[in-house]
This record gives structure tokens, sequence and C-alpha cells, in this order.
């Protein structure tokens, strides 16, 4: 084994411990889950994980209200993330084997702007509409999904695209804002 390898090896290592070690803090965490840190979380009891679930580095799991009792965030069964922000105060679900790409943001809210004297980040949220990531997704690289967006179960949506609107199912949808470019329908 080279330098390379054992690093490579601590690191996993490392990775299997930190998630055994905070699985408890999640409203679930899946059996064969997992989180790759570095990592940042916020009101992870309001967050659901399911099982073989990857977490990749650098993402960030927000919820930023305690409004909710139940999960706000539900991701599901081999959901694949890597660099991923996911900030939600009323719902965002990822349901099963969805992939999401490095540098995907996803929300379900924005913030209002109607205040000239205050700033942005302090005026309160204009728009709260839940989020769902069909089953099978596929969401390219800085893909940004916004505020009352459906995306189908195995659709498509090309790298740098913003979705604005609800993607069908079995479709491929690319640019800004996304639009449908083709079906996968068979």
């Amino acid at each position: 084994m080279n330098g390379l390898d054992l690093m490579l090896a601590l690191q996993r290592a490392r990775d299997a411990a930190y998630s055994r070690i905070v699985a408890g803090g999640f409203h679930r965490f899946g059996r064969g889950s997992r989180i790759l840190l570095p990592f940042r979380v916020g009101n992870a009891d309001l967050i659901s994980i399911g099982d073989g679930a990857l977490i990749g580095a650098g993402s960030w799991l927000l919820v930023p209200r305690r409004d909710h009792a139940a999960p706000v965030i539900e991701i599901g069964d081999r959901v694949r993330m890597n660099q991923t922000s996911i900030t939600a105060v009323a719902s965002v679900v990822i349901e099963e084997g969805v992939g999401i790409a490095r540098g995907v943001y996803i929300s379900d809210h924005s913030h209002g702007f109607d205040d000239p004297s205050s700033f942005i980040r302090d005026q309160p949220l204009a728009r709260v509409e839940p989020v769902r990531i069909g089953r099978g997704a596929w969401l390219g690289q800085n893909v940004v999904v916004l505020p009352g967006v459906t995306i189908g179960a195995g659709a498509v949506i090309g790298a740098n695209s913003v979705v604005r609107e609800d993607v069908p199912a079995r479709t491929v949808a690319v640019g800004s804002p996304a639009r449908v470019v083709r079906s996968l329908v068979v």
C-alpha cells in the first residue's frame, strides 16, 4: 500500500466514523448511508436520510426555521450528491435513486426584496413552495432548483440550468430558464 492508498483508507474510515456518530441527530439516518467531510447541517432532526445515501464532501443541508415537527428535507434511498446545498423551510423531497452533481442548489423558499431600505437577507420570505425531485432523476453540475418545482421521475436536468417550472418525467430540460428539449420515452 502506498501513501495515497493509506490516506484514502484513513479518509474513508474517518467519514464512516463521522456518519455513525452523527446519525442519531437526524430525524432518520438510513442504514449504509454516509456523509463525507467537510459537511454543514442546520436542524438535523428535521432531516431524513434514506438507506444507502451518499452525502458528498462540501454539501450543506439546512432547515433554518423550526416551524415543523416532521422532516422538512427528505432524502430517499440511494441518493447521491456532491457539494450540494439544500435549504428548506417547508418541504424538499428527493426520491429514491436521484443523482445530483456538484454545485447544485435546491430551495423551497426565496427572500423578498420589496423594502429598499432593508438588506435582502433581512427581508421576510416572499415565496415558500414545496420542491419534489422524482425517483431516478439526474441533476447536472451547477443546477439551481427554485421553489414550487416538481422534477418528474427519470428526468435529466442539464448542467448550469435554472429550473423555475415543473419538468415532466423522462424528459431532458436545459437552459436558464430550463426548457424541455427532448423526451426519453421509448
